[in-house]
């Protein structure tokens, strides 16, 4: 049994069918996903009946991601704090056309799973699964803003800034990258730094490829750090903008 972490899917549902052929996902795997499976390309609709139906055939940790929580919002009629033109062009667009074929059925279904997302994900290795980070130098349990582990940045950008002389152990030693083994994130693509792989500061791993633009979707191995990714998604979309 294996144990792999996905990146943020977008609405791609092709290229999460691709990953999980190329790694041979069996059953007997635990899949655990980041968040953030919708706005951008036009599968998001798809991509949450292909979760709700995996999860019912192995383990699957579903994480929330910001996007999912904006979707949510919206199939909520929730507009307080919600800006949806801005919205609407970060991804939502695509995500209000797709489900626009749905029946309100089908829509009270999704709005279940959406509900069911869990904020983060710690397993008995003390490594944690966040879509975005936390900012409590204490951990995910002190958290006092849980909006922040989907909406946050800080951590990664910590991460890229660190001075790899720095030992855990200094003074200067940021103290949020000590209370983990690892930490897996995605949120912030990767191809912001010029990358399409997954990459590793200090504890953190950021395994969001930029598949809500041009970048592949990735899976990862967590155990061995192996990892397969999809075809670019504007190649498997070539008629679609996603988030571009």
């Amino acid at each position: 049994m294996r144990t792999f972490v996905l990146g943020d899917i977008h609405g791609g549902l092709r290229a999460l069918e691709q990953v999980l052929d190329r790694a041979e996902v069996t059953t007997e795997d635990t899949l655990i996903f980041l968040g953030d499976y919708v706005d951008g390309w036009s599968q998001s609709a798809e991509v949450i009946d292909f979760l709700i139906e995996l999860k019912s055939k192995q383990k699957c940790i579903c994480i929330r991601g910001n996007h999912d929580q904006l979707a949510l919002d919206w199939l909520e009629n929730r507009h307080e704090d919600f800006d949806e033109e801005m919205w609407y062009k970060h991804g939502g667009k695509a995500t209000v056309e797709g489900y626009s074929k749905l029946s309100e059925e089908k829509k009270k279904t999704h709005i279940t799973f959406l509900e069911s997302l869990k904020d983060y994900y710690l397993d008995d290795q003390n490594r944690l699964f966040v879509h975005a980070g936390f900012t409590n130098l204490n951990g995910v349990v002190w958290e006092y803003f849980p909006k922040l582990f989907y909406w946050d940045r800080t951590l990664w950008e910590s991460a890229l800034a660190l001075n790899p002389n720095l030992k855990p152990d200094d003074l200067y030693y940021p103290k949020r990258f000590t209370v983990y083994k690892e930490i897996y994130i995605g949120h912030t693509p990767v191809t912001r730094i010029g990358e399409t792989v997954p990459v590793n500061k200090a504890c953190v791993w950021n395994v969001d490829t930029g598949a809500a633009f041009k970048g592949p979707l990735t899976i990862m191995n967590v155990d061995t750090k192996e990892f397969w990714q999809s075809e670019p998604l504007n190649e498997l979309y070539p008629e679609e903008k996603g988030r571009n």
